[in-house]
């Protein structure tokens, strides 16, 4: 086991199922809960930068239950996975550590929620299993988890407000999973399988109508759970309901699976970029539209909301360019954007707790009040805005220089509003700064002192956001291997199936030609001889005995085990 590193990758799955199911026992006794979640949370952590680095040197694939892939269910943990299983883990930490202070600040620790940190536990599970499932199936299955789990999240408390977002929210939630099942079917009826490897060699295989039409199916799943417009409606609507803490985490992650999907499907099953310009369009639209939203905005939590879909249009950007240095920049964009996005909703969770309200008509004179509060909003909003040189900007000018390069029309237009809908964004944070911070305050807060317990994560992601601009080069090496491998398919299929074996089972093309091929190659086809059956027997026993192994290689095939 201790050669062999595989074993660490159902671990960030498994020690969230397994604390949530001990935290559950343990409802009558809060502190060991808390105990429980803070200590399985940093050893995800930890796991997970393992697994950061050790996916450097090649994907790590485990096949669960011993059932090898594409019958077992494979996990996977390359490049792309392992760095949105570590920004992840240590956004779940940071506002789970918060969340615990808010808790004892505000007394609720005489009467915890105690379904809380079962709960977030199994969001944590479901977050690592979407980024790490190696078939379709799996990756549904997380999102099914999210979905619960998220839920009670953003109910938690029952007032009207939280229970009238969270039925929305689970609306359009189920909207997108009766999308994503039907979509697994089809690509099922079609190829036979749901592995993702298996299918990268299989796609290509079938009709090129129905393959659009999958490619369609998934986009549309994947585009509601990624907030793309116009299927965005719901987020800013949802969101700013809930307690800071849950709308962080939500902000931070719940989008970014669904653009996590849209990379892992778009790179690995739909390579030929039939739908790059309809992606690009959308993109346009979801920067835009996003931001004039969140200008339109005097509630500084639906402005970040709105913000927040505005700068999904740019990961999305930078997918539909279909270029290695826009696939680096997109995933370097979303390492970015969840650890600041994350950290500004916490900032407004203390924004809230000092002066009384999220209404920027309300708020005014904090920077006086309140100077550390007045900094830790400053530089994540700035980040976001993309002043330089903060890792907003260096993602922003990675996306923009990767669509000049493709220097299309339709690229070099997301180019100009890239950078028209990032100028909107400073502005709309500017104009929430001055008023939180610098107006005159209709009524004068009171001078509540903030719990250090929740200025320490905070500060923590707000040092996290600047550590991606120190380490913007080594980051952006990591990311652009990341896309190399993304670009080369055959990496992670050959991680998956061995030697890149196509697979038991057959398209209807390929089923087509194997049996042409069979009625060429018969007993006395070609030479006019009757035969015995002993060559038909010989062949037969062949097919069969690669047929029980489940993994057809190069060798057992002539025209079925091409890449």
């Amino acid at each position: 086991m201790t050669g062999d590193p595989t074993w660490l990758v159902p671990l960030p799955v498994v020690l969230p199922l397994f604390g949530a199911g001990l935290a559950l026992a343990l409802y009558r006794r809060p502190r060991a809960q808390r105990a429980i979640s803070v200590v399985v949370l940093s050893l995800v952590l930890a796991v997970s930068v393992a697994l950061l680095v050790l996916a450097d040197s090649g994907p790590l694939v485990i096949d669960v239950g011993g059932w090898a892939a594409p019958v077992g269910i494979d996990l996977v943990a390359d490049r792309l996975s392992a760095l949105m299983l570590t920004v992840s883990s240590a956004v779940t930490l940071a506002v789970l550590l918060y969340s615990l202070a808010e808790g004892e600040a505000d007394g609720d620790e005489a009467a915890p929620v105690s379904i809380y940190h079962p709960t977030y536990l199994i969001l944590t599970a479901g977050v690592a299993n979407a980024f790490l499932s190696g078939d379709l199936f799996n990756i549904y299955v997380g999102f099914e988890i999210l979905l619960a789990a998220s839920y009670v999240l953003l109910t938690l408390g029952g007032t009207g407000e939280r229970i009238r977002a969270g039925s929305i929210y689970v609306v359009v939630a189920l909207l997108s999973s009766v999308l994503f099942l039907i979509a697994i079917a089809l690509v099922y009826a079609a190829t036979g399988t749901v592995n993702l490897a298996q299918l990268a060699v299989r796609l290509p295989e079938i009709d090129p109508g129905v393959r659009l039409l999958l490619q369609v199916m998934l986009l549309l799943a994947f585009g509601i759970k990624a907030a793309i417009f116009p299927l965005s409606a719901w987020l800013p609507d949802s969101y700013p309901t809930a307690p800071a803490p849950v709308t962080a985490v939500f902000a931070g992650l719940l989008t970014k699976v669904g653009v996590y999907a849209i990379i892992r499907t778009q790179t690995l099953l739909f390579p030929e970029g039939r739908a790059d310009d309809v992606l690009m369009w959308a993109a346009l639209a979801t920067m835009v539209v996003g931001i004039l939203g969140a200008v339109a905005q005097d509630d500084i939590k639906r402005l970040l909301s709105f913000t927040l879909v505005s700068h999904i249009g740019y990961m999305i950007f930078g997918i539909a360019l279909a270029t290695q240095a826009g696939w680096s920049a997109s995933i370097y964009y979303v390492a970015h954007h969840i650890t600041v996005q994350t950290a500004l909703f916490l900032v407004v969770g203390l924004i809230e707790r000092h002066g009384g309200s999220t209404s920027l008509d309300r708020l005014g004179g904090l920077a006086k009040l309140a100077p550390v509060l007045a900094l830790l909003f400053f530089v994540p909003a700035m980040n976001l805005g993309g002043i330089p040189p903060l890792s907003g900007f260096l993602g922003k000018v990675g996306l923009l220089q990767a669509g000049v390069q493709v220097g299309t029309p339709l690229a070099l237009t997301l180019v100009v509003g890239g950078v028209l809908v990032s100028l909107l964004t400073l502005y709309a944070l500017v104009k929430a700064w001055n008023k939180a911070f610098w107006q005159t305050p209709p009524v004068e807060p009171p001078r509540t002192p903030l719990p250090l317990g929740m200025i320490g994560p905070t500060a923590a992601l707000v040092g996290f956001g600047l550590l991606l601009t120190v380490g913007a080069g080594p980051l952006y090496g990591y990311t652009d291997r990341a896309a190399l491998t993304l670009q080369d398919r055959s990496v992670y299929i050959a991680s998956v199936l061995p030697d890149g074996e196509r697979g038991q089972g057959e398209s209807a093309e390929v089923a087509e030609e194997a049996e042409d091929a069979e009625h060429d190659n018969a007993p006395g086809a070609g030479d006019g001889t009757a035969g015995d059956g002993t060559a038909g027997d010989a062949a037969g026993t062949e097919a069969a005995g690669t047929a029980a192994d489940g993994r057809v290689g190069a060798g057992a095939t002539t025209d079925g085990g091409r890449p």
